[in-house]
């Protein structure tokens, strides 16, 4: 996340930077005004793939290291060859991963409403 805002700080049109100076903007309303506005997109992003890395993680580390729950029950399943149990069980990770990530771009819509793409 830190890396994402980083580089959209660093990737803010100086001519903004230079029209601040010349309007004689306060330094909250330079913040409010250039800063934010350049650095969210990037905020957001590093956010979304912040929250994907986390999923895989506890995937992985509940699948490894679990005592009860959805990867202790997926690493039974395997021993005893219920594939139906861990299909199950990637369905629901699926369905936790993609609500989360909804969630997180309804945020991101919201919070960049201002903003045009080419998307729309």
């Amino acid at each position: 996340m830190y890396i994402q805002t980083h580089n959209s700080l660093t990737a803010i049109d100086q001519r903004y930077v230079e029209l601040s100076e010349v309007l004689r903007l306060s330094r909250a309303a330079f913040i409010r005004k250039v800063v934010l506005p350049g650095a969210l997109p990037g905020f957001f992003l590093g956010l979304r793939l912040s929250v994907t890395g986390a999923w895989l993680t506890l995937i992985v580390v509940e699948g490894i290291n679990a005592v009860t729950g959805l990867g202790k029950m997926m690493y039974n399943a395997q021993n005893y060859g219920q594939s139906d149990v861990i299909l199950v069980g990637l369905v629901v990770y699926a369905v936790f991963g993609l609500l989360s990530d909804a969630g997180l771009r309804r945020l991101e819509r919201r919070a960049l409403a201002w903003r045009k793409t080419l998307g729309g």
